[in-house]
């Protein structure tokens, strides 16, 4: 049913629920489990870099392996075919496009519980990717 599970981490412990919850998925279907990290650019939010000032890309992708290494922290992860990944962008746009290129059959990612007011207010990810998303997508507290 599942061959590709999408785990949006932004290496909070609703990310890591969210990845031991499509390990035990993934194991069951035989699934290839996708760990992505997206990484919040200044560009992504608007912001255009002056000549001058310089972002090391190489700072962004060290935060993103980060990311990655604490979701994974002490987590059993064999005998499933995880890869991770980063993209820089805004998240939510991300996460949607990696559903359809990647082939994903189902999104599982954490979610943090704001009321419908504060996510508004907050932007949060996991509600625009419910909203917008092809394919099934499983929040976990």
């Amino acid at each position: 049913m599942f061959t590709k599970i999408l785990v949006p981490t932004d290496g909070s412990e609703y990310s890591r629920r969210a990845l031991l919850v499509a390990l035990e998925i993934g194991k069951k279907f035989n699934a290839e489990i996708m760990l992505l990290n997206v990484l919040m650019t200044p560009e992504a939010l608007g912001y255009t870099l002056s000549e001058d000032e310089t972002v090391v890309q190489q700072q962004f992708s060290s935060n993103g392996e980060a990311t990655l290494a604490a979701t994974t922290k002490n987590v059993d992860l064999e005998g499933v075919k995880l890869t991770c990944s980063l993209k820089p962008g805004y998240p939510a746009s991300v996460i949607l496009k990696e559903i359809i290129s990647e082939n994903i059959d189902l999104v599982v990612m954490g979610y943090r519980g704001y009321t419908s007011l504060a996510g508004t207010f907050m932007g949060s990810v996991s509600q625009k990717v419910l909203a917008k998303a092809s394919q099934p997508v499983l929040l976990i507290k």
